[in-house]
């Protein structure tokens, strides 16, 4: 009998994401998304798909300021948190892989915005299935539709990556060792909990300079407008900034 291997994104998001990433919130997300409210321009009402929501904290936020949206992920534990933060069912969420979104008519040009957020792009080893999601955000958005996507940089990273680092969460001791191979920034994680094995995870992400991505994301129907360096709209800097946040449209 053939097992079929798990990819690293088929298991790290799990209930120990969960931990691990319990510093990213609602109060830091209602920030960025009145940012790139700013950037998207789109009125009231527009419909917006978070595409990798996680527990929602964004498309929540966006629910918040008056537009309806639709959050679409691969992890059925990261949906149930989502679902559960959504009580009056104001968003319509998901489960499904970003290379390959529903065949129903919402995502044949149902969307004024997509929106792909904290380096959730990236995962896979190949260019070609990166290329996918890229041609599902253009299927997805109606014509001249917006996107944002936000990636790490990847000079900042190279320069500023932190090896090893370990802290404690909930009484849990979380250990993360870092390194670059072969143009990925891969994160092995290990957690230590009391009369527990330890529970390892690992995750490895593509990293892009701006100039291939923007070569990707023409050769897949979409335009670059502007890159930003933080959800506080500086100016992209290939040294010195920490985020790579690439807003554009549909040709």
């Amino acid at each position: 009998m053939i097992q079929t291997v798990q990819k690293w994104y088929e298991e790290s998001f799990g209930e120990d994401y969960l931990l691990i990433y319990r510093h990213r919130n609602r109060e830091h997300a209602e920030g960025e998304v009145q940012n790139m409210l700013q950037w998207l321009k789109l009125p009231q009402q527009s419909h917006i798909l978070d595409l990798c929501c996680g527990t929602g904290r964004h498309a929540l936020t966006f629910a918040d300021a008056n537009y309806r949206v639709t959050g679409v992920d691969l992890s059925s534990v990261l949906l149930q948190v989502a679902r559960m933060s959504d009580p009056n069912q104001r968003i319509t969420w998901i489960e499904g892989d970003m290379r390959a979104l529903p065949d129903d008519a919402r995502f044949t040009e149902g969307f004024d915005a997509v929106v792909n957020l904290f380096t959730s792009f990236g995962y896979f080893e190949e260019d070609s299935e990166q290329m996918k999601v890229l041609r599902q955000i253009r299927r997805a958005l109606k014509p001249h539709g917006r996107f944002v996507i936000d990636l790490m940089n990847a000079s900042y990273v190279a320069e500023h990556l932190v090896p090893f680092s370990q802290r404690v969460e909930q009484g849990v001791v979380i250990s993360e060792m870092r390194q670059i191979e072969e143009g990925f920034v891969v994160k092995k994680i290990v957690i230590q909990e009391l009369n527990r094995p330890p529970r390892r995870y690992t995750e490895r992400v593509k990293l892009y300079t701006a100039e291939a991505l923007a070569a990707m994301l023409n050769e897949a129907g979409l335009v670059l407008d502007s890159v930003y360096g933080s959800y506080d709209g500086q100016v992209y800097d290939p040294r010195l900034s920490s985020r790579m946040i690439m807003t554009g449209h549909k040709k």
